[in-house]
């Protein structure tokens, strides 16, 4: 390994244009190749969810590449989720117990310019767009291209290649079809697909809905949520079942059945989307996966990072964030002056566990946010949970708090972690052993803390015996 190295960059999404930045800062010779046009200067975010849950791990990622004051102007904090029941009432539950803890909606455009920006600023990195990977010679270390605008083929060869192409990374592919190696794959979708909404901004330019919060209409097999934006506007989407249930995207052809659809189920949401039937009707309707494979590397030649390797649904807002985390943990290994396969290899193996442990997790959330949100148990541990918190902010977090804001807490630590938590308080909270009312006192809430302690050790232990047998 030499700083003089030329590396090539397939993808200048998010992960890719942090990539850059950051080798770029550390001396590399990098080189990008996007398929799409570049974002600053042609609008392309129709359909696609162009703003983003940004949290402590993404967070972490910019103070690596000294822009965490820079991305600041483009976060809204958002306190906790905005319930909206069937009939219009809401209620706000806090993410976390400790008020300095939150999560921003942010422009992926906006973050994806700034990033973009600060790596062009470097004069060892180039960006090309309108170029599109058509395969990767992994062995040689060569990747094709069409170029769209001159159509054109276009190869480049590198000594080091890394794929941050996306859930449908040509890199990715090359190494299935490519047989040099054993490769696994999986790609599983769910029944549920998603369709971009929004919520426009009111007259005077304000917001229509409470700001800082992820509002939510939860309709156990089905939800809606809105996120919102700098410019008053919410970006809204809809998660449904492709076929299943009486409304489904593949049933929802007219207009007269979409509004009979959010009348009965988000009449309160409908009210302040008069744009409904245009949005519903021009945007795509999108298909929701997880990806996992490996190894996401071949000998010291090439690596994939990010969605990549490890696609993951969007329900615990960490998609950007483990994205922008492979970055942070890739680069630790960078500090040694070992060769690029043996860092690839011990890179995988550290962060295989933690992408695997959050694409469970988004799952589980998926169906907590769309259905045990009101669910009277479930509202009672949330409730529990926000009090211990508060009022124990250094002996206790819940496994959302562990996941988003303990960004030096590895995915799977917090994922058993609060798996643990979590069962333990609902079955004590089922067996009536544990309870919160608005007259609990602080005494009390420990003795609650200390029983939840014991009770989740002693589910870890088990644990542990289970995974030695």
């Amino acid at each position: 390994m030499t700083k003089k190295e030329n590396i090539l960059i397939v993808g200048a999404g998010l992960c890719g244009s942090l990539l850059a930045l950051r080798l770029g800062q550390r001396g590399y010779n990098i080189t990008v190749y996007e398929k799409r046009p570049d974002l600053r200067k042609v609008d392309i975010s129709a359909g696609r969810s162009i703003n983003l849950a940004f949290s402590d791990r993404g967070i972490k990622a910019m103070k690596l590449v000294g822009l965490e004051e820079k991305v600041k102007p483009l976060c809204i904090p958002m306190n906790g989720r905005m319930l909206h029941d069937v009939e219009g009432n809401t209620v706000l539950a806090p993410y976390s117990g400790r008020e300095h803890e939150y999560i921003n909606s942010i422009s992926r455009g906006d973050l994806n310019a700034l990033l973009l920006d600060e790596a062009e600023a470097l004069p060892n990195v180039t960006i090309y767009f309108n170029h599109k990977s058509t395969e990767v010679d992994f062995e040689n270390c060569i990747a094709h291209f069409y170029q769209y605008e001159t159509k054109s083929e276009v190869s480049k060869k590198a000594d080091v290649i890394f794929g941050t192409d996306g859930a449908g990374s040509s890199l990715r592919k090359s190494y299935y079809l490519g047989k040099k190696f054993l490769f696994s794959f999986s790609q599983d979708y769910l029944t549920h697909g998603y369709k971009e909404l929004s919520i426009l901004p009111a007259q005077n330019g304000g917001y229509k809905a409470f700001k800082n919060a992820l509002h939510i209409w939860g309709r156990g097999d089905f939800m809606l949520i809105a996120l919102p934006n700098l410019d008053g506007s919410f970006t809204v989407t809809l998660f449904l079942s492709y076929a299943e249930g009486e409304y489904n995207f593949n049933n929802l052809t007219t207009n007269e059945k979409v509004l009979k659809f959010f009348t009965t189920y988000f009449k309160d949401a409908l009210e302040l989307m008069p744009n409904l039937i245009d949005d519903f009707f021009e945007n795509p309707t999108s298909p929701l996966g997880t990806v996992k494979c490996s190894p996401w590397h071949y000998k010291g030649k090439t690596l994939l990072l990010g969605d990549s390797a490890h696609a993951i649904v969007p329900f615990y807002g960490q998609g950007m964030n483990a994205s922008f985390e492979d970055v942070v943990e890739f680069d630790k290994y960078l500090d040694d002056s070992k060769d690029w396969e043996t860092i690839f290899k011990s890179f995988e193996k550290s962060r295989k566990i933690d992408t695997d442990a959050i694409a469970d997790l988004a799952i589980d959330n998926f169906h907590e946010m769309k259905g045990h949100v009101n669910n009277a148990i479930f509202r009672e541990k949330r409730n529990l949970e926000m009090a211990l918190e508060k009022h124990f902010p250094t002996e206790y977090s819940s496994k959302y708090s562990l996941v988003t804001f303990n960004e030096d807490i590895g995915y799977y630590k917090a994922m058993t972690q609060g798996r643990a938590q979590d069962k333990a308080m609902l079955n004590m909270i089922a067996d009536h052993d544990i309870s919160i009312s608005d007259h609990t006192t602080k005494e009390e809430l420990a003795i609650i803390l200390k029983k939840v302690k014991i009770e989740t050790e002693e589910i870890l232990e088990e644990d542990r015996v289970a995974r030695n047998m």
